[in-house]
């Protein structure tokens, strides 16, 4: 490719975003650039010793309605766009008194900032630029012959190609900052749309637009030979999510360490009491709830010790020297969780390899957010499934009742099922998981698994009895048939929760009768694939 050099003889500066301001001037000074600017921006260069022309005086009209068209003028636009090895542009130029403008530097008014702090309606809508973008478009589209700038971050890529050029800019460092300029004003109306739905409760507009900032690249995707980065959406200022959580110790996580993660905050998410969840390969291997964090650990790790290895692991509490004691004995990939005491770390820092990453106060609440696959060619989109159950929902349709134990295993199995891939089964006591069998094309295999689970649980922690014995089960879904409730007795259930549905529902309540089982229809499914 062609260099096509340019040499940067006049710009034009409007910054919403003060920062590196004096570098910028120090770049324009040194290679004695002339400099047009709006008036905030004039007053800052002014500061740092840059002698600059107000867009108002340079095309002799002055900023009308009170700001909203400053810089929408033909002799803005007309240098920008002017093409000089076109005759009829230099002819138009010379006649309209026109002069080429070569660099443009622009940032946007900060309507993301404005909108997510609650103004007015009209307040945000004064903030959105309209001169800004049209700058920006406009020099990025003449990328053969004017350069944009929108991101502080580049003056010093500015200045280097300036130096390396004695004072020129090349096409290709050109077409690169059109690139990334045409993306910046996409994601800015990105925003500015996503704002309107919200505000217009529009759910599922024509046109879905997704913004979000790179983040940081990841050495590899799912496999070594896929390449990933991770990205974060413009409203993520909040620090209790994977994407914003604080590194302690370790290495980056890897692609499949922010899946797990993720997957690990969503379960304890969940729960306002002590709760820790074990992931693997994005499945829990072990949940449980309740008062005492090491026995919340043990009986969370007891559901299935093998798979934890190597596991990823969420607590929704502070971590102390004890419980690190406790979990140090087990290799694992990351812990996560609001806070590490000093003793904890301490006893941590012993394995180097291990991921420790602090994410805030974890609070349990609903939101907005879809979730989004993609498929080929196209999106799916859905909402987040928060619903949630409590003892007024529960249907129950046998002749046995739970009991208020079996009811508060119950709830808690059937909340462990929403983040479990389908079909799931759950066998739950002491609101702790005992059993989870996860993405099994058969309802009946996930229940043999999970029992299977339970069984080698049992034998390795010395039980006498199998821990599934006088637990509950839960289904993500209907069970079809009455197979895999009679699969789940055999293990020893005593309670059973299940959306229910199925043509087949009685035959299903019948065998529970014949059993002796209670069970629960919630009416809720939790497909998760």
């Amino acid at each position: 490719m062609t260099k096509k050099l340019i040499k940067i003889k006049r710009a034009i500066i409007s910054l919403s975003n003060k920062e590196n301001s004096k570098k910028l001037s120090d770049i324009l000074l040194k290679y004695k650039i002339e400099v047009l600017s709006t008036g905030g921006t004039a007053k800052i260069l002014t500061k740092h010793k840059l002698k600059t022309t107000e867009v108002s005086d340079y095309t002799n009209f002055p900023e009308i309605m009170e700001g909203r068209v400053k810089t929408l003028h033909p002799k803005i636009h007309g240098g920008i766009l002017a093409r000089d090895q076109i005759k009829k542009h230099k002819q138009t130029m010379n006649l309209h008194n026109i002069k080429k403008i070569d660099l443009v530097v622009v940032n946007l008014y900060p309507f993301q900032e404005i909108s997510v702090k609650n103004n007015s309606f009209n307040e945000c809508i004064e903030n959105i630029d309209i001169g800004g973008p049209a700058m920006i478009r406009s020099a990025a589209k003449n990328n053969e012959s004017v350069v944009v700038v929108t991101d502080p971050k580049d003056y010093t890529k500015l200045e280097n190609i300036l130096e390396k050029n004695n004072g020129s800019t090349t096409l290709d460092f050109r077409k690169h900052l059109a690139a990334k300029a045409f993306g910046y004003t996409a994601y800015y109306d990105s925003i500015i749309q996503q704002w309107f739905n919200s505000k217009l409760k529009i759910d599922w507009p024509e046109k879905f637009t997704i913004s979000a900032n790179l983040k940081s690249l990841l050495r590899y995707g799912e496999n070594p030979h896929q390449k990933s980065a991770l990205y974060s959406f413009p409203d993520n200022d909040d620090t209790n999510n994977i994407v914003n959580s604080k590194i302690i110790q370790g290495k980056p996580l890897s692609y499949n360490n922010f899946n797990d993660g993720n997957a690990a905050i969503d379960i304890v998410n969940d729960f306002n009491k002590p709760t820790l969840a074990i992931i693997k390969h994005s499945n829990p291997c072990g949940v449980s709830t309740g008062t005492n964090s090491i026995k919340i650990w043990k009986s969370a790790l007891r559901t299935d010790p093998i798979s934890a290895f190597g596991g990823v692991v969420a607590f929704n509490r502070e971590i102390d020297d004890i419980l690190a004691k406790e979990m140090n004995k087990l290799f694992l990939e990351v812990i996560i969780c609001p806070k590490f005491t000093t003793k904890a770390l301490k006893i941590f820092s012993t394995k180097k390899n291990l991921r420790l990453l602090e994410i805030g106060k974890l609070i349990n609440k609903k939101n907005n957010i879809k979730d989004i696959r993609q498929i080929s060619h196209g999106l799916l989109l859905q909402d987040k499934n928060d619903i949630t159950i409590n003892k007024r929902n529960l249907k129950i349709v046998t002749k046995r009742k739970p009991t208020p134990k079996e009811k508060r295993d119950l709830l808690f199995a059937f909340k462990i099922a929403k983040h479990v891939k389908s079909n799931a089964i759950i066998y739950a006591k002491n609101q702790t998981t005992v059993g989870i069998g996860a993405g099994q094309m058969s309802r009946v295999d996930s229940t043999k698994i999970a029992a299977n689970k339970a069984r080698e649980a049992s034998s390795l922690a010395k039980l006498s009895k199998n821990l599934t014995y006088g637990s509950v089960v839960a289904s993500d879904a209907f069970f079809p048939f009455d197979d895999g409730l009679i699969a789940a007795a055999e293990a020893g259930v005593t309670a059973v929760i299940q959306p229910g549905g199925s043509v087949r529902d009685n035959e299903v309540i019948e065998a529970a009768d014949k059993l002796s089982i209670s069970m629960i229809f919630t009416g809720i499914r939790h497909f998760k694939h």
